[in-house]
C-alpha cells in the first residue's frame, strides 16, 4: 500500500518526558505517523536506556534505537527552577504531553497535569506508571516480569510440569503503549467536541490484565482457569510445535476443517478417519499418539518444503529473530529499514501501520543526547543565542 497525503498526526506535538518502553514506544508511534515529538531527557546521561548493556550504534544502545525514533531530544535538567518555564512555554505549543514517572514525582517537579493544563487548557495529559496514580498500590515500582507474574500470565506459559515461565519481551510495556497511543487518538478526538484537553491515566498492571481476556472471562465464567499447555493448546489439537528434518514448525489448526485438509495435504487420509483423531474432543484426549504420528510425517521433509506444501493452513517454521528479520516475509514487507546516522548507516525496523492516504513517516532514526536543544529553544522557546549560553553554563540544558 503507497499513500501519498501528508502523515496523519502532521501538525501535531507532543513532550515527551517518558523513559525505557511504555512511553517512548507510544510516542514513537506518534513520530510515525507525523507528530512532532520533543524527547525531554536529563542532561546527565538522557533515557535510561541510552546505555543499556548490549550492541550499540554511534554510541546509542539497540535498546535506545528500538523506541525512539523520529523524535527530537531535548537536554533539560528538570530540578533547575529554569527548566520550568522552558517546559510551559512549550506546553503552550503542545497537543500531547507523556510521562511515566512514579506518582508524586511529576507533582514535585511542577510539571503534573494540574500545572501543564494551567498553561494550555487544550492539553491531552498521559501519566503511565505501574498500579495507578491513587490507590494503595500506587507507590509500588513495576517492571514488565514481575506485572507478567501479577496479573496471571506467568502461571498460564511454560511447560505442563515445570515451572512458571516469563515472556522474554516486554509484552506489558508494548500492550500500555499500544492502548497510550490508542487513548491519545481518542482525546484529540474528544477535543474537537469540547475543545478541551483532559488527563488520560494508563497503569502497567491494568494493561496486563486486560490482556488476559479470554483466559480471564473462562475463570470469571465458569470459576475455573485454563490449564498450562507448553507449547500446545489447553483444547484444541493440533496446535504445537512438530519437527521437521531441519528445525521445528508450527501448527495452529484449531477446528475440524483444518484437521481434516492438513490429513489431504500430507496424504495420511487414514489420521482423519483414525478414531483416536477423528474429532476435536478424541484428539485432545489422544494428543501425545497425534503428535508423534504428525512428528514422523513432518520429520521427512525440511521447513521450507512443510511451509510450501501447507501455505493454505496456519503453519509456519519456527524462526530466530535473525532468521525473520533476514527472511523473505520481512522484505516482502518493508519491515526493516536503513536510515542515515552519524555513526554510520543502520537498519532499523519500520512502522507496521500502513494507511492509504495519509503515510507513516518511519524513516527516520533515533537522536543523539541534546541534538535538538538549540533548535527547539530557538523556535520554540523564542531565545537566543546568548540566553541558551548562558542556561547551558547554569547546567539547565546540554
Amino acid at each position: 500500500m503507497t499513500a501519498s497525503g501528508t502523515p496523519p498526526f502532521q501538525g501535531l506535538r507532543v513532550l515527551d518526558f517518558s523513559r525505557v518502553i511504555a512511553g517512548p514506544a507510544c510516542t514513537q508511534t506518534l513520530a510515525d505517523f507525523g507528530a512532532d515529538v520533543i524527547k525531554i531527557e536529563n542532561p546527565a546521561g538522557g533515557d535510561d536506556t541510552r546505555n543499556m548493556a548490549g550492541p550499540s550504534h554511534g554510541g546509542e544502545s539497540h535498546f535506545f534505537l528500538a523506541f525512539n525514533r523520529g523524535k527530537r531530544s531535548l537536554a533539560l535538567d528538570m530540578s533547575k527552577a529554569a527548566a520550568r518555564d522552558i517546559v510551559c512555554a512549550l506546553a503552550a505549543q503542545s497537543d500531547v504531553a507523556i510521562q511515566n514517572f512514579r506518582p508524586g514525582v511529576a507533582e514535585r517537579l511542577g510539571i503534573d497535569y494540574a500545572a501543564l493544563a494551567a498553561v494550555n487548557p487544550r492539553l491531552i495529559y498521559v501519566s503511565i506508571s505501574a498500579y495507578g496514580g491513587q490507590g494503595p498500590f500506587s507507590d509500588r515500582p513495576g517492571f514488565d516480569p514481575v506485572l507478567q507474574a501479577e496479573a496471571g500470565m506467568m502461571a498460564m506459559n511454560g511447560p505442563i510440569e515445570g515451572p512458571p515461565m516469563r515472556h522474554p519481551l516486554s509484552i506489558i510495556d508494548t500492550f500500555t503503549s499500544l492502548h497510550a497511543t490508542t487513548a491519545i487518538a481518542t482525546a484529540l478526538y474528544a477535543r474537537t467536541e469540547t475543545g478541551k484537553g483532559q488527563h488520560v491515566e494508563l497503569a502497567l498492571f491494568d494493561a496486563a490484565v486486560a490482556a488476559t481476556s479470554n483466559a480471564a472471562q473462562h475463570y470469571l465464567t465458569g470459576g475455573t482457569m485454563l490449564a498450562r499447555a507448553g507449547n500446545a493448546h489447553p483444547t484444541a489439537a493440533p496446535v504445537n510445535v512438530l519437527t521437521a528434518r531441519d528445525g521445528p514448525v508450527y501448527l495452529a489448526l484449531g477446528n475440524q476443517r483444518l484437521w481434516e485438509q492438513l490429513c489431504r495435504l500430507i496424504e495420511r487420509p487414514d489420521l482423519a478417519e483414525d478414531p483416536r483423531f477423528a474429532t476435536m474432543a478424541a484428539r485432545r484426549e489422544h494428543r501425545d499418539a497425534l503428535y508423534a504420528a504428525l512428528d514422523a510425517v513432518f520429520g521427512a521433509e525440511p521447513r521450507a518444503y512443510w511451509a510450501e506444501k501447507l501455505r493454505s493452513l496456519p503453519v509456519g517454521p519456527v524462526l530466530t529473530v535473525a532468521e525473520s528479520l533476514d527472511g523473505e516475509i520481512v522484505a516482502a514487507r518493508e519491515m526493516v529499514r536503513t536510515v542515515d546516522h552519524p555513526g554510520g548507516p543502520m537498519r532499523q525496523l519500520g512502522s507496521p501501520y500502513h494507511f492509504s492516504d495519509t503515510p507513516v513517516d518511519d524513516r527516520h532514526r533515533a537522536p543523539l543526547l541534546g541534538e535538538h536543544t538549540d533548535e527547539v529553544l530557538g523556535t520554540l522557546c523564542g531565545l537566543d543565542v546568548e540566553r541558551i549560553a548562558e542556561l547551558r553554563a547554569m547546567g539547565v540544558v546540554a
